[in-house]
């Protein structure tokens, strides 16, 4: 009778052990899911390994090929004995504010800072994939454009155009002739001009 109570109580206190350590030394899939960390690199910042979004900007004495930059700082970093302008670069991505407008890039908006020059106010731009159907304040190869408006969102000191990027087509009544396309047929139209007169409309058509 004895000898039986006390193996109850020890299992009791064995299974309240097992659940105490279940609870301070967690494993399997709740361990797994906290991701690792990764070290920044020298100078720059790293994104957390899995973290949604991450970007991996870092801080450059040049703005490499194929990048832009998001801010700007003077640093004595970058060689020399006089500050120098040191950089915040990364890739770029549409939906991206960057300080450049990079090569198969256009923009959308621009707005004035302080992040983009050492002195002063510089120019920040909403970039933007070019895509059928944008409107955007720069063009890109292999686009045309129906329609244009004066916007004071593409500029910092005023009104400035701002363009409905289209992919040519067949059939398609442009503003411009692009590249591999000739015209049937124009017409005068309000569309492509912004001082109020009347311009010139194409339809397009594939050579």
């Amino acid at each position: 009778m004895i000898r039986s109570r006390v193996r109850t109580v020890l299992s009791g206190a064995g299974t309240a052990a097992a659940l105490l350590a279940a609870v301070l030394f967690p494993t399997g899939a709740a361990a797994a899911a906290a991701p690792p960390e990764r070290p920044a690199a020298d100078g720059g910042t790293a994104a957390v390994a899995g973290s949604a979004g991450a970007t991996s900007a870092f801080w450059s004495c040049s703005v490499p090929p194929g990048y832009t930059y998001t801010q700007v700082e003077r640093t004595l970093s970058c060689g020399g004995t006089d500050f120098r302008t040191r950089y915040l670069v990364q890739p770029p991505a549409d939906g991206l504010m960057a300080c450049s407008v990079p090569s198969g890039f256009v923009y959308s908006q621009a707005e004035s800072t302080l992040a983009c020059a050492t002195t002063g106010f510089g120019v920040r731009y909403l970039l933007r994939a070019p895509a059928d159907g944008l409107w955007a304040c720069s063009s890109a190869p292999g686009f045309t454009y129906t329609s244009v408006e004066r916007t004071l969102a593409c500029s910092t000191t005023g009104f400035s155009p701002r363009y409905l990027m289209r992919k040519p087509a067949t059939g398609l009544w442009a503003c411009t002739i692009p590249s591999g396309f000739t015209y049937t047929r124009t017409e005068s139209t309000l569309d492509c001009s912004t001082s109020g007169g009347f311009s010139t409309k194409y339809l397009l058509r594939a050579f």
